[in-house]
């Protein structure tokens, strides 16, 4: 695709503090319903494993369960538009989750002053919520940036260059 991310600049993007959507389905999915598609905070250092913290009786960690992988997808709605997209196999679930991790996790989403009385508030999901990391395998990833540049510099043969080749990459 001539707008996809270099592994670096997916892996930076993806290590920024963007909500993911979460999808999953598998064995645990209801036959009749399509993949649960969810929102979530989520952390991630380059090169390492995605992170994501759930109740331990959530629809979520049950299909995840079920499917032993799942997919999240992270975008910039501003132009230009990027994102980033992994789905890859479960690695571990634990039981737990480590006070100093989700006190992160709500940092990296909240200001310090919120995320502190966030996480007094909700002090008892500690005992609710599980850690789920899964392992990256498959990325797709898109930076329209390029795109945009050809358009407002008036380079529109480039850019329908650029475009027409991503939509038969794509089809």
């Amino acid at each position: 695709m001539p707008f996809a991310m270099s592994i670096a600049a997916r892996e930076t993007f993806l290590a920024a503090p963007h909500v993911g959507v979460l999808a999953v389905g598998g064995d645990g999915a209801e036959p009749s319903r399509g993949l649960l598609a969810v929102p979530i905070w989520y952390s991630y250092h380059p090169g390492g494993l995605l992170t994501v913290l759930t109740g331990r009786a959530s629809a979520k960690a049950r299909l995840i369960r079920a499917a032993g992988r799942f997919t999240l997808c992270a975008q910039q709605e501003e132009p230009p538009c990027q994102y980033v997209s992994v789905e890859g196999p479960v690695v571990s679930i634990e039981d737990r989750v480590d006070p100093a991790e989700r006190a992160a996790m709500a940092r990296r989403y909240m200001q310090p002053s919120v995320a502190d009385a966030y996480l007094e508030a909700t002090a008892e999901q500690l005992a609710e919520d599980i850690t789920i990391r899964m392992r990256p395998e498959r990325w797709h990833s898109a930076d329209f940036a390029a795109v945009a540049a050809c358009f407002s510099n008036g380079h529109t043969d480039e850019a329908a260059q650029i475009t027409g080749a991503t939509a038969q990459v794509q089809q």
